[in-house]
Parts: C-alpha cells; sequence; structure tokens
C-alpha cells in the first residue's frame, strides 16, 4: 500500500519544486486567466534566484507531498519578515497548499494542512492567516471547513491583471 509522505524541502529540491509548483498553479488557474498573465507569474515566481532564496530564507519552511516516489503537492509557510503582509511576529502565513489535479479529493491538501498545523504549534504562533482568490471556491471552502474565518482583503497581482484575495485567519 502506497503511503504519503510530507517531507521538509531544501534547495537541492528545487527543480521538483518547480515542476510541481508550475503544474498545480497552471491546473488551477489557467482556465481562468489569459497565458500571458500565466506565463509572466510562472517565469518569476519559479525563477531559480527566487525560488533558491525563499528555499534558503530562515522564515520560510517549505514541505513536499511525495506518493511512490512522486512529488504530487507542496505547502509554503512563512513566518516574521518572510510573510507576503506584515502581520504579528507570531503568525504563520500559510503562502502555498497546492495538489497535482488528480490527488484532489484525496486528503492530501489536509495532510500537507496538518503539516502547516505541527509547524505552527513547533514556533508557538498564535494564529495561522493566508490570502486566498476569492474565485477559488475550492480553496476557500477547504480553509472555512478547518475553521478558517475571513478577516480582510488584498490585491493580488498576477501578470496585470489585479485580483482580490480574501484574507483569512484561524487563531490557534
Amino acid at each position: 500500500m502506497s503511503t504519503l509522505e510530507i517531507k521538509k524541502a531544501a534547495v537541492k529540491d528545487l527543480e521538483a519544486l518547480q515542476l510541481i509548483g508550475r503544474q498545480t498553479f497552471s491546473e488551477t488557474f489557467a482556465e481562468v486567466n489569459s497565458a500571458e498573465n500565466m506565463i509572466k507569474y510562472l517565469e518569476e515566481s519559479f525563477a531559480d534566484e527566487k525560488l533558491t532564496a525563499e528555499l534558503n530564507h530562515p522564515d520560510s519552511h517549505f514541505y513536499l507531498a511525495e506518493l511512490d516516489n512522486k512529488i504530487i503537492g507542496y505547502l509554503k509557510l512563512n513566518t516574521g519578515g518572510a510573510q507576503t503582509e506584515k502581520q504579528d511576529l507570531n503568525a504563520l502565513e500559510i503562502e502555498r497548499i497546492y495538489v497535482a489535479k488528480e490527488f484532489h479529493g484525496k486528503k492530501v491538501a489536509q495532510a500537507l494542512y496538518a503539516q502547516a498545523l505541527q509547524t505552527a504549534a513547533e514556533l508557538k504562533a498564535g494564529y495561522i492567516w493566508l490570502g486566498v482568490w476569492e474565485n477559488n471556491l475550492r480553496a476557500v471552502s477547504f480553509y472555512t471547513k478547518n475553521g478558517f474565518i475571513q478577516f480582510d482583503t488584498h490585491i493580488f497581482k498576477l501578470g496585470d491583471d489585479e485580483q482580490t484575495d480574501l484574507l483569512m485567519k484561524k487563531v490557534l
């Protein structure tokens, strides 16, 4: 029987992280965004230099979901100065939980979320927060089901398109 493993990622995992990051972001958003904006975002967000710097940042934490030696999803967490928006120093941001489309509904996102909760406990975070696109109803439902409530909104730029993200948090 196959067992899902959640493993901490390091710089040696750069290529695997780029592949799963580009794949899952495309699967999630390509149908509802222009090809130009998708290309720009994927090239910038998963560039070697940017991802290497994020992997090396002491306040960022990446985890890979692996099944049968295949990476099927990933998680990116930020604390302190690595948070994408200034929050409390004892807050933990879930910047990304992405799972390959063929594994949706198979509890992979829930396992990655469990890792986020474990990391939050280890860091003694007071709350977890995140930004999720208002039109990503599957993700909004996932976070609501896990006890997150909306506390604000912000603009997320995908290429030249300004989109509204719901800011959600869960007090621990």
